[in-house]
């Protein structure tokens, strides 16, 4: 869907409407949808994606949408920071309106608000609800795996449960047998993200105690957000709201993944070939290797741009082992280098391991 297909749009508006499923793409990663008003329909998320109850899911807005019907407060600094990044790759958690179920926010008394960019995902908003809905999308993969960032991933990733068939309709609950509604009924296609990892996130739902705070960095960066709203956002603390993609293991393909400076990287690949295993790698410099490998560019929205579609496409040639040169630090990767701690968190200790089996 290279042009915005009106037809496909209205039909994914009508199944969205009818508390169904629909896999749309925003210009960070493809989105896995449903209706945020309704609890049935959210529920359908979670249990397609065998995500947890109290992980809270971003809800999606039209250009132009209403701010207060979703949310109580409604800070000056959120006004300025829409009218600076939205439609783009920034969420908001402010305080949920008490209509709006707390099924998008895991229980919180707080909701996330994005108003994306993509053509697709601005056309599908605009004819849900006549554009006075919201979209509770979070992204379109089994919950932990590596976000989809083109449509057949996601085809990929609930192969099976895409198209018409039973369970595609509203339903009446959120398991995975026929007429429960856990199918999605439409996977639109647009083409790549352009932008390649989830959304920055900002909580702006405690800022008489706690500021402006960082919940999740990204495309849009802490001084971006600060010279709007002349204040540079803090760190997360205990107290923090829950958000989308925060979890500690997070963006994981199947093999596990390490990470390495760039000058270990021949040294170690060759260590683990010598002991049979299988390895890939994903690097950005120029190292000259045999196998399975990704080169990704070295500027951070170059590499952003190709990081998940690296590590589906590694995870795909059955290596034992992902293999990632380190990024650089400082700011303008922080979330690249995010993505790639949590994809890397539960693989603590795996190259150790297979240099002493």
């Amino acid at each position: 869907m290279n042009e915005v297909d009106q037809a496909a749009i209205g039909a994914a508006a009508r199944a969205l409407e009818a508390g169904a499923l629909v896999a749309f793409p925003t210009e960070t990663v493809y989105g896995l949808g449903a209706d945020a008003e309704s609890p049935a329909a959210v529920a359908r998320i979670y249990a397609a994606k065998g995500r947890p109850n109290d992980h809270p899911v971003i809800v999606h807005l039209a250009p132009g949408a209403d701010l207060s019907y979703w949310a109580s407060e409604i800070p000056a600094e959120a006004r300025a920071l829409v009218a600076a990044f939205w439609p783009g790759p920034l969420t908001l958690i402010l305080k949920r309106a008490s209509h709006i179920p707390d099924a998008v926010s895991g229980g919180q008394d707080t909701v996330g608000l994005r108003c994306p960019s993509h053509p697709v995902a601005m056309a599908l908003l605009s004819a849900f609800k006549g554009g006075k809905g919201g979209v509770a999308a979070p992204s379109a993969n089994k919950f932990g795996n590596v976000s989809p960032t083109t449509a057949q991933h996601v085809r990929d990733e609930f192969a099976g449960d895409v198209g018409p068939g039973p369970g595609n309709g509203p339903g009446n609950g959120p398991g995975n047998g026929p007429g429960n509604g856990a199918r999605i009924a439409a996977v639109l296609d647009g083409g790549s993200s352009q932008v390649g990892i989830e959304s920055t996130i900002l909580d702006l739902s405690r800022l008489a105690t706690h500021g402006p705070v960082l919940l999740r960095p990204g495309h849009i960066s802490a001084k971006q957000i600060a010279d709007v709203i002349g204040q540079m956002p803090g760190l997360p603390d205990q107290s923090a709201p829950r958000a989308s993609g925060t979890l500690e293991s997070h963006y994981a393909p199947k093999a596990p993944v390490a990470l390495i400076a760039g000058a270990a990287v021949v040294e170690t690949l060759a260590a683990l070939q010598a002991r049979q295993r299988q390895v890939a790698v994903i690097h950005y410099s120029a190292i000259a290797l045999g196998g399975a490998q990704a080169t990704l560019p070295g500027d951070p929205v170059g590499y952003a741009y190709g990081l998940y579609a690296a590590l589906r496409a590694m995870d795909q040639t059955g290596a034992d082992l992902i293999l990632v040169e380190a990024p650089p630090q400082g700011e303008a990767w922080l979330g690249v280098n995010d993505r790639l701690r949590r994809a890397a968190f539960g693989s603590a200790g795996t190259i150790e391991k297979f240099l002493q089996a």
